[in-house]
């Protein structure tokens, strides 16, 4: 793809010795919130631990000063790009329903966004879900599903998990699709369960390509924590995400954050080793090297040392809000993820 030097203002890009046009950026990013529940012992979902009595001791404080953490973060989403007020868009995992979502865009630190929501209650246990949050002078929503995954354990009990959120509008004024994910994990092994994100690939691989039935160049975003890497059969082969830009063939997409994880960077840690299970895919139709259509530029992960554990055995680790049942006070397991998107404007 083709670069050029650009100095980034107030979500435009100026560009003056090399052209006089202007292209306008925006960020959009994905957040695994590490556990975002309420303190209320919900009939029906397992969360007690989540609650004052319950083993993590999930007080009215914590949760506020969680949500104070959470949304100071995601308002700094975007500046290293001089690009302010956070993202544009903004995928979230781990979330246990709207109310906290509420209480998160309420917060000082992103009133002056005016984020929006869309959530839907998915059928998961733990009762933790998806949601995209957007700011409406980016984005113009027009319709939004929540696609359900059926799995099944091999005596044919139905496995509980996440639905995937399909949410489709304007972004910059043009048509444009998110599909927000959080994918089976790994718990039991990464083999003995690589079925389940198997089948949540191919769920949204299914959503890809009924989108770009209709439209060949359909403008779509996939992003999520998939609890796989990006050299993973289930994001390589089944979603066809791919490393390159160049050449893709016809339903291959764009793994933004595949040079990222070739250079050993990671958006979470465990057993001493990194993983980039947190992705943004993007398709061809963000792909034009001109500008003269909303496409992508760039990815990052945001890890500011702010973000990290500062000592001890976990130093450099995201800074999470627990480690077992002990409150730590810090952020999330996982560090954001985003990318850039610019559009030349008139």
């Amino acid at each position: 793809m083709k670069k050029i030097l650009m100095v980034l203002l107030l979500g435009s890009i100026f560009y003056g010795a090399y052209s006089q046009k202007t292209l306008r950026a925006g960020i959009i990013a994905f957040y695994n919130l590490e556990n975002l529940f309420d303190t209320i012992n919900t009939e029906g979902v397992l969360d007690e631990e989540f609650t004052p009595d319950g083993p993590n001791e999930w007080t009215g404080k914590r949760y506020m000063d969680k949500i104070e953490r959470m949304a100071g973060v995601i308002s700094r989403i975007g500046e290293d790009e001089r690009i302010p007020g956070g993202p544009a868009i903004l995928g979230v995992s781990e979330i246990e329903n709207r109310s906290v979502l509420e209480d998160l865009v309420a917060h000082p630190y992103l009133q002056n966004a005016e984020y929006r929501i869309v959530h839907y209650d998915s059928p998961d246990l733990r009762g933790v879900d998806v949601a995209l949050l957007y700011q409406p002078r980016y984005f113009t929503l027009e319709s939004s599903a929540s696609l359900e995954l059926p799995l099944f354990d091999e005596d044919g009990e139905r496995i509980y998990t996440r639905d995937q959120l399909l949410v489709s509008g304007k972004f910059i004024d043009e048509d444009i699709h998110f599909i927000v994910n959080h994918w089976p994990s790994r718990r039991g092994g990464e083999r003995a369960s690589s079925s389940r994100r198997n089948a949540a690939a191919a769920l949204s691989r299914s959503i890809v390509d009924s989108l770009t039935a209709i439209d060949s160049k359909a403008k779509i975003v996939v992003m999520g924590d998939f609890n796989d890497d990006p050299v993973n059969s289930s994001m390589k082969d089944i979603l066809k995400a791919k490393d390159h830009i160049d050449n893709l063939a016809d339903g291959e997409m764009f793994n933004c954050m595949y040079s990222l994880y070739k250079k050993g960077v990671g958006s979470l840690a465990y057993r001493d080793n990194w993983n980039l299970f947190d992705q943004i895919v993007v398709s061809k139709g963000l792909l034009e090297d001109n500008y003269s259509t909303l496409s992508y530029y760039a990815a990052r992960v945001f890890n500011k040392d702010f973000l990290m554990q500062q000592d001890g055995r976990y130093k450099g680790y995201p800074f999470r809000t627990y480690v077992g049942a002990t409150h730590q006070g810090g952020f999330s397991d996982h560090f954001p993820v985003y990318i850039v998107v610019v559009k030349e404007m008139e």
